[in-house]
């Protein structure tokens, strides 16, 4: 489907855009935009992939102006652009609401303006209850994205969004930071043993992409089953795996830190799809009739559990090991 087409990536030159490339440039695409506000790593990234497919265009997602000049003629928008660590957003909330929310709406309404095909929408595990301004903010991404599709006419472009909980080895996360603690003979800092975590890799969270753009229908949120472990396990494999004896320090859990991830809520649940590897969760497309949210329920709804990182696949510290060694990040740590 990407044949000869125009992707665009905003945030693009984050983990994710690096992965998407990667995938990418070797196939028949005609044309990859980079859209992001960062001149520095737009120019580490060009130079390093010397690419005629990569274009590149400096704008925010909040100013709709710019991502409108940008968005001509793109085919699909992979939206990736976000403020994602919880605390830069805790003690900036409206910083969140500025990328994460309007943002957002940016680029949905420039991607209708411009008769893009189809745009999906990056969100969290955080967005599941929310805890904190990061979350909060990223589950109003989602809702608007849902409410946005409700308005599409038949032609118009088609909007959906994927949900993932910690990807593996990007940029800011736990596998990077025990890393560098191990080989500098650091301890370990845990915030909780016990708490847990999906694992899922870089190329996993483009294939949720990718399989969201394939089989999205207006409004479609997409979550890919995936394995989790405790943050103990996963330390103990990485110091295994780096032959390494660490001594581990447990710091406590931090503000707006959840003890285990949630990829669909009850709730969601009661509604989604198996598709196998995949979860559908069809959008809420009811209209503003009270009467069914206060006389209809969903008897099935007290007999149901979320999907989280607690009653997911949990691996033991030899199954994590094995899942790690197939990241390129380690095998270049290991390698160096």
């Amino acid at each position: 489907m990407f044949n000869n087409k125009v992707l665009m990536i905003t945030g693009g030159t984050g983990s994710f855009g690096h992965t998407v490339l990667k995938r990418f440039l070797a196939t028949d695409v005609r044309e990859i935009r980079i859209f992001s506000r960062d001149e520095k790593k737009q120019e580490e990234m060009r130079i390093a992939l010397n690419h005629s497919k990569l274009k590149f265009y400096i704008g925010d997602v909040r100013e709709y102006d710019s991502v409108s000049q940008a968005i001509k003629g793109v085919d699909y928008v992979f939206h990736a652009a976000a403020l994602k660590q919880v605390p830069s957003c805790e003690f900036y909330p409206m910083e969140a609401v500025r990328t994460n929310v309007l943002g957002t709406e940016n680029v949905m309404n420039a991607a209708t303006a411009n008769g893009v095909k189809r745009v999906v929408v990056l969100s969290t595990d955080k967005a599941v209850y929310p805890i904190n301004a990061m979350g909060i903010s990223k589950a109003m991404a989602e809702k608007l994205m849902v409410a946005k599709a409700r308005t599409q006419r038949e032609n118009e472009t088609v909007m959906c969004a994927t949900r993932y909980g910690n990807v593996m080895a990007s940029r800011g996360s736990v596998i990077p930071l025990f890393v560098s603690q191990i080989k500098e003979g650091k301890p370990l800092t845990v915030t909780d043993p016990a708490m847990t975590r999906f694992l899922m890799s870089l190329e996993d969270s483009v294939d949720l992409v990718l399989y969201a753009f394939q089989h999205g229908k207006q409004g479609d949120l997409f979550v890919q089953k995936a394995p989790a472990s405790t943050v103990a396990d996963l330390a103990q494999a990485l110091k295994e795996i780096f032959r390494k004896d660490n001594p581990v320090r447990i710091i406590g859990t931090r503000h707006g830190e959840k003890l285990y991830e949630s990829l669909i809520s009850r709730e969601e649940m009661a509604k989604a799809e198996d598709m196998g590897d995949y979860f559908r969760v069809p959008a809420d497309n009811r209209d503003l009739n009270y009467a069914q949210y206060f006389s209809e329920g969903e008897e099935k709804l007290s007999h149901l559990d979320d999907y989280t990182s607690h009653n997911t696949d949990r691996l033991d510290v030899e199954r994590i090991k094995k899942l790690l060694l197939e990241l390129d990040y380690i095998k270049e740590e290991l390698h160096a």
